[in-house]
């Protein structure tokens, strides 16, 4: 079979995918996908989620199930362009972590990082699709390890892109991120939007600090970004929310021994794909060094030209990298 260092570059064939083989991406994605969504609520321990599928999607036809998390401040949308491309390999469902997207907010406020696995495990329990083909984004991909470190049972592979690992010192562009933990700052943004800053600048400002090339994105995706700006606005709990579960990424950070992300992803049994980009402003590219070092059966696939967000970015190589890896599960 191809190897995932085939990725829009040379190819070469190995019996199985080299442990961490370095691929390489293209220019980004001009294109998102429209397809309709349908979108159902399901009541788990904690919360009450929701949880996306492509509207048009039937039976699985012996497809295996997949399940996309997604990041801080995002929502299962983030994952639909990956979905479409992985349609007819993967039975997927995106879910709405408590809070963000369609989700409601966890009735205990938990929103640490062991909060959102905590949901996620009680909606893989609930419906039976497990064990699920896992992806995460960012904090998804955080939650993704943690999952699969403590319920090898539901996972069958892991993809993830970007993942939120403890990295010290962080970037500099990161620091925003963490600065929504610090007491009085929540205050300060609510002030802020209250104030009635300019929505299109603000959604400018995301997009330039998740996006490797923001100036390629289309009209239509910056218009989309910016509607979901406004909408987020317009939710009560959307803030509550966004720094809850940032303060959860600082404090997983800092927990030591078995409840360590690095040594959690030491446990994980099944194979990995890690996905990094080298204009991602947030998670460092210096961290798929340690990941490659930490998980037993891992492949990493770089995208020079992505950042934060490479399933919106170049969905196509991550969906070819995403095959490779479950032929190499099933085979």
């Amino acid at each position: 079979m191809t190897s995932a260092s085939a990725v829009a570059g040379r190819t070469r064939s190995a019996a199985r995918p080299p442990r961490c083989s370095r691929g390489r991406g293209s220019l980004p994605s001009s294109t998102m996908s429209s397809a309709e969504q349908q979108v159902r609520t399901v009541e788990v321990p904690g919360a009450v989620l929701a949880v996306h599928r492509p509207a048009d999607d039937g039976a699985a036809d012996g497809r295996e199930p997949g399940l996309f998390v997604h990041g801080l401040g995002g929502s299962a949308a983030n994952w639909q362009a990956l979905m479409d491309r992985l349609g007819g390999h993967v039975d997927g469902e995106a879910v709405d972590l408590p809070g963000f997207g369609r989700s409601h907010p966890p009735t205990d406020g938990n929103l640490t990082v062991s909060g959102h696995v905590r949901a996620v495990i009680g909606y893989l329990e609930a419906s039976g699709r497990g064990p699920v083909h896992l992806f995460g984004n960012s904090l998804g991909g955080a939650v993704a390890v943690r999952l699969a470190a403590v319920r090898p049972d539901l996972v069958r592979s892991l993809t993830l892109v970007s993942p939120a690992l403890p990295e010290l010192p962080p970037q500099h562009s990161a620091w925003p991120t963490g600065l929504l933990a610090v007491p009085g700052v929540p205050a300060v943004l609510r002030r802020l939007s209250a104030g009635g800053r300019d929505a299109e600048a603000a959604t400018e400002d995301l997009l330039r600090l998740v996006y490797g090339h923001p100036d390629s994105l289309s009209p239509e995706t910056r218009a989309q970004a910016v509607a979901e700006y406004r909408h987020r606005l317009e939710v009560p709990h959307a803030m509550q929310a966004l720094v809850g579960s940032a303060r959860g990424i600082v404090s997983a950070y800092t927990e030591r021994g078995d409840q360590a992300l690095w040594r959690q992803a030491e446990r994980v049994e099944a194979p990995v794909l890690l996905v990094y980009g080298l204009r991602d402003k947030l998670v460092s590219y210096r961290s798929a060094r340690r990941a490659c070092a930490a998980f037993a059966d891992a492949r990493l696939l770089v995208l020079p030209e992505s950042g934060h967000v490479a399933m919106l970015e170049h969905p196509d190589e991550v969906a070819r990298a995403v095959r490779e890896l479950i032929a190499h599960t099933t085979g």
